[in-house]
């Protein structure tokens, strides 16, 4: 199948009103046009910039995302196009029709006839880093990093308050915190340089309150042990525990007890180490880009936001793509308006900041509000008051919920945490039965 030409629209820009024309593309078939994935997972596709103003734009379009070597066909249509039932199957069928024109006659073709649908763009990504082998055990823990790297942004600039911060979150500044940092740091474009700077004044200003030295052969070495032996079904978690260790050190390591395999004539174990290589290093790199991604996408929302006549009501329409990511890009750029005295970006930054909270807030459901409120509490003594006065809220639902967010931050290692939600998952228990 030849590439898939970008088809024009013509459109307006919100910044200056300009019209112009553009390209968007609402079929990825990775097989043929490799390039876009990559583009799709970073937040850049369908963004047009006007030709004026340079006010760059994100296109609400519906997307068709088709691999067949994974056998993945997913669909999104962004619910403001307000596309009615018949067009959006119609959209699907003539998109689905003409990849399976394409498909070799004895490949398998079921999944195309039933694809898997998405009412966000995000969801949607999610699904692709999935299927590329990021589990959601890593996923969850990267946009924990990014919820800290937010909070450490908004106190940067005060001394006290930020060694107070570290104190308290001292348990989750863990090695592959860190190497988040510094791919968010990397990550940064460089027409950002204000954010570039604060990202690195938080990375210099941990390395001086919390001193993390360099992984040495031994580190590696355990390093080397546990990925060699993990059950493949396990790999993805362990490389993402791992991250910081996985320097080009571990992969020389590796690759000294390939060549010793080879000369020892014991070829079988040298191809099953040499494998593994290739699927931890695979691996360490789709958490780079994943951080990346997100980051940048985070970035773009910002700038297209700031960019339209109605800020607020912009950020409002594309409410979806708020994420952590997005909410540590805003508190970066407020910390950079306070630092160059612009006190009118300061003050819309900051009603941006509160329309996201209510925008998150929205999303959430009834027990995860609640949750929030009991963890926002003082003390445990105080969680416990809020649960005894409010018994009428108190559901299954909510202690299963509970229970699986103490799941959760045990994989993240964060265990004051997650034994405080067990605490109140366990009261809860005792109020309901």
């Amino acid at each position: 199948m030849p590439p898939v030409a970008p088809q024009p629209v013509q459109i307006t820009c919100p910044a200056c009103g300009t019209s112009f024309r553009t390209g968007i593309y609402t079929l990825i078939d990775v097989s043929v046009q490799p390039e876009l994935k990559p583009a799709l997972l970073g937040g850049q596709l369908n963004v047009a910039v006007c030709p004026k103003c340079s006010t760059p734009s994100m296109i609400g379009a519906p997307l068709v995302y088709h691999d067949a070597a994974k056998q993945l066909c997913l669909v999104h249509v962004p619910a403001e196009l307000n596309s009615s039932p018949q067009e959006q199957e119609q959209f699907v069928g003539d998109a689905t029709s003409f990849l399976l024109r394409d498909l070799p006659k004895d490949g398998s073709r079921a999944y195309l006839l039933a694809p898997r649908r998405f009412l966000s763009m995000q969801s949607l990504v999610e699904a692709i880093f999935e299927a590329d082998g990021v589990s959601r055990e890593a996923l969850d823990r990267q946009r924990a990093h990014i919820e800290l790297i937010s909070e450490l942004a908004s106190v940067v600039g005060d001394e006290a308050e930020f060694a107070s911060m570290v104190m308290q979150r001292r348990a989750d500044l863990t090695p592959e915190f860190f190497a988040t940092l510094s791919a968010f740091v990397q990550a940064t474009p460089p027409d950002q340089a204000e954010t570039r700077q604060l990202l690195m004044a938080i990375q210099n200003r941990l390395l001086e309150t919390y001193d993390e030295d360099p992984p040495d052969e031994e580190e590696m070495q355990e390093a080397l042990e546990r990925l060699v032996a993990v059950a493949d079904e396990e790999l993805d978690l362990a490389v993402a525990e791992l991250r910081p260790v996985l320097d080009y050190g571990f992969f020389e390591l590796l690759t000294g007890r390939i060549e010793a395999a080879e000369q020892a004539g014991e070829q079988a174990t040298a191809a099953a180490l040499t494998d593994r290589r290739d699927r931890i290093l695979a691996a360490v790199e789709q958490l780079d880009r994943e951080a990346e991604a997100m980051f940048e996408a985070g970035s773009v929302l910002l700038q297209e936001v700031m960019q339209a006549p109605d800020p607020e009501a912009a950020l409002r329409e594309r409410g979806e793509a708020i994420d952590e990511a997005f909410m540590m890009v805003l508190s970066a750029n407020v910390g950079a308006a306070q630092r160059a005295g612009r006190e009118d970006i300061e003050t819309l930054l900051t009603r941006l900041a509160d329309v996201a909270i209510d925008v998150i807030q929205e999303r959430l459901s009834p027990e995860e509000r609640f949750i929030n409120e009991l963890l926002m509490a003082e003390t445990p003594q105080a969680a416990t008051r809020l649960l005894r006065t409010s018994v009428g809220r108190i559901t299954p639902e909510l202690i299963k919920q509970l229970n699986e967010l103490a799941d959760q931050e045990e994989r993240r290692a964060n265990k004051p945490i997650a034994e405080r939600l067990r605490q109140l998952a366990r009261e809860c228990g005792a109020m309901l039965f």
